[in-house]
């Protein structure tokens, strides 16, 4: 089977509408919510990507029913005949170790592969692991994926060395039928950690939010089946943002809310993009051009990691010199030299620029980048290599001089909502092949 390409030819400043659903980040993971109800659950306004059939094939494997109507995902719950995912799931995406808490309560035991995703850095699963051992579960690591067993888990306290999103979700996902109270402190509180909690609290669950990145979860016997809409994908919109302002156009991005974007758009605005919001729509322009900045990402209210891939590309169209600080992930940065094939003047550091010292700053990890705009890109040959990556790259090819072929584009695919319609709809000469 060939391997899929796009190729872009660019066509001046990309103007007109786009509408984000519901995030990655989020459809996913409720879907693993959905597991532990005794009655169907839907979940509105889910994207059409990549993420959902990869979770949608897991469940199915594992005797859940799974039925896309539309934007609609009705979730039904059954036996779970053999608690296993198929390690031929290995690395496709990060939702399998989400999977052992359900699995746990629903049988007793459970196998699921390794934690995949896009290789942005390490996703230790050692905070997922000892989180589960803290609850009572058995847990083994193997060389294919991780055991585990437990007759019943017990509610505990839980100190997260790192407000990571995904222990964070471990825990929830785990601790709503546990016996008992369970206190999770320096959690993640993302809008999706809030948007999975709403929705486990719709299902029957006790949960409560404190001061200083601490939820508490009471433990109750059972969870019913639940309803509930999604909110629009943040990274999403902000990459559709980006999208408008790189090529000198504007976009105007619906369905996601303002309070997703506070930090986002204080930062364009910096940059000397102009805003104009409403309670239905966002939208972005520069008609004098863009300054340069120095960004930090940072866990949630912070910029998030996810936003940084676009603003880099922002940031070569930016009259100077633009810092970049990744704190999030430590490979964050490995696209750099794809951009870099294309003209753009970006030099990555092992050092903490542009910030406070970060968890990174005695590693070798190349961490911080300095870019220098404007600089003239050129279309060329790139291989996304991740999700957020391969926007970048479409951005890029966008305000090129001359032609581009993307290839690896299953990425992007996994993670945006019909992108090449959209980019499309934007006025992009982009040809799937």
């Amino acid at each position: 089977m060939s391997e899929k390409v796009w190729e872009i030819e660019p066509s001046g400043p990309l103007r007109g509408d786009v509408t984000v659903r519901g995030a990655k980040n989020a459809v996913s993971k409720h879907m693993v919510a959905a597991m532990l109800g005794d009655a169907p659950s839907t979940i509105r306004n889910a994207p059409d990507v990549g993420e959902v059939g990869i979770t949608t094939a897991m469940l199915e494997h594992l005797g859940m029913g799974v039925e896309r109507s539309g934007d609609r995902l009705t979730i039904t719950t059954g036996p779970v005949a053999e608690p296993n995912v198929p390690k031929a799931f290995t690395g496709l995406n990060r939702i399998p170790i989400l999977m052992l808490g359900p699995l746990l309560h629903r049988a007793g035991e459970a196998f699921v592969p390794l934690v995949g995703g896009d290789p942005i850095g390490r996703r230790p699963v050692d905070f997922h692991v000892d989180a589960l051992r803290a609850l009572g579960a058995e847990v083994e690591i193997a060389a294919d994926g991780i055991h585990a067993r437990a007759s019943r888990l017990r509610g505990t306290r839980i100190e997260l060395p790192y407000p990571s999103v995904g222990a964070t979700e471990t825990v929830l996902l785990a601790a709503v039928l546990a016996e008992g109270k369970t206190v999770i402190r320096n959690a993640a509180t993302e809008p999706e950690i809030v948007e999975l909690a709403l929705f486990l609290q719709r299902m029957g669950a006790g949960i409560s939010f404190s001061p200083e990145r601490r939820i508490v979860v009471e433990g109750v016997d059972r969870l019913h089946g639940a309803e509930t809409t999604l909110a629009g994908d943040r990274i999403e919109a902000f990459s559709y943002l980006v999208a408008g302002l790189v090529t000198r156009g504007e976009v105007r991005v619906h369905g996601c809310p303002q309070d997703r974007l506070v930090t986002a758009i204080t930062t364009l605005a910096r940059m000397g993009a102009r805003f104009e919001i409403t309670d239905d729509w966002i939208m972005a322009s520069a008609p004098r051009g863009l300054r340069p900045a120095a960004v930090q990402t940072d866990t949630h209210p912070g910029f998030a990691t996810d936003w940084q891939t676009p603003l880099m590309v922002l940031f070569t169209q930016a009259d100077g010199m633009s810092v970049l600080h990744e704190t999030v992930y430590e490979n964050r940065l490995a696209y750099v030299p794809a951009l870099k094939s294309m003209g753009a003047e970006i030099e990555v550091y092992d050092t903490c620029l542009g910030g406070p010292a970060c968890r990174y700053h005695d590693t070798s990890a190349l961490h911080s980048a300095v870019v220098r705009g404007v600089s003239k890109l050129r279309g060329g040959d790139v291989t996304m290599p991740d999700i957020r990556a391969g926007f970048s790259a479409v951005l890029a090819a966008a305000v090129a001089e001359g032609p581009s072929t993307l290839r690896g584009v299953h990425h992007i695919e996994r993670g945006y909502h019909r992108p090449v319609e959209q980019f499309q709809n934007l006025g992009l000469t982009l040809t799937a092949r």
